[in-house]
């Protein structure tokens, strides 16, 4: 095994599983090809970052996360109406929405933030802009590939 563990800004290979309580998984890298990540850059949640500090290469370690550590709890709030004309700003005049679509919007900052169409008339549409795993505990199971 290498002497090498992770560190805050370590550059990694690993494999790593999300899985819901009822035991399904959500995201799993172990069945396709590792990932690649470079800590503290935002691309991993903290919450998950904070499992693998210190782990070494072939390395395994789970954590189940309450919503509270992982993706936050639901807020009502985040469901929101959006006017038809909002929704079509700036898409192709033939754009089809669909219920359980993830639609991208862009802020007036010009962040870009997404929500899932939950219903759709002639006036607007309901999105839940929560994240999808919002008020869900999940296990986190990884397992370091390399460090370099």
């Amino acid at each position: 095994m290498s002497k090498l563990t992770v560190l805050p800004n370590s550059y990694l290979t690993l494999n790593y599983r999300l899985t819901l309580p009822n035991g399904a998984d959500y995201i799993n890298t172990f069945v396709d090809r590792p990932a690649t990540v470079l800590m503290g850059s935002g691309q991993f949640a903290p919450c998950f970052e904070k499992v693998l500090l210190g782990l070494k290469v072939g390395e395994k370690r789970s954590a189940l996360l309450s919503p509270e550590e992982s993706f936050g709890d639901r807020k009502e709030d985040l469901v929101q109406w959006v006017s038809l004309q909002a929704l079509k700003e700036g898409r192709d005049e033939d754009v089809e929405f669909n219920p359980g679509d993830v639609i991208e919007f862009n802020a007036p900052s010009g962040a870009q933030y997404a929500g899932v169409l939950q219903s759709i008339n002639e006036e607007g549409a309901w999105f839940d802009f929560n994240h999808p795993l919002a008020g869900v505990a999940v296990n986190f199971e990884a397992q370091i590939v390399a460090i370099m």
